[in-house]
């Protein structure tokens, strides 16, 4: 999985739960930076989401679910 299909696949499955728009969860998922392996242990990706309280803590709770499956992402 690319960077740019994870984020797609955040936004849309905020969205069904959540509703609101894609244009909004994208701003608060903000862009999924891609880091060596070799220095990041496991996973080889983060994101710093940003908006409400209750968005940062929606988000930080499928990433957690999401890195399980997804733990090593390639480049776009």
């Amino acid at each position: 999985m690319t960077a740019s299909q994870l984020q797609d696949m955040l936004i849309a499955r905020l969205t069904r739960k959540l509703g609101g728009s894609a244009r909004r969860w994208r701003i608060a998922i903000g862009p999924v930076h891609l880091h060596d392996l070799a220095t990041h242990g496991p996973f080889n990706w983060s994101v710093r989401p940003s908006g409400t309280p209750r968005e940062v803590a929606e988000i930080e709770r499928l990433l957690d679910t999401v890195r399980l499956d997804h733990p090593v992402l390639t480049a776009d």
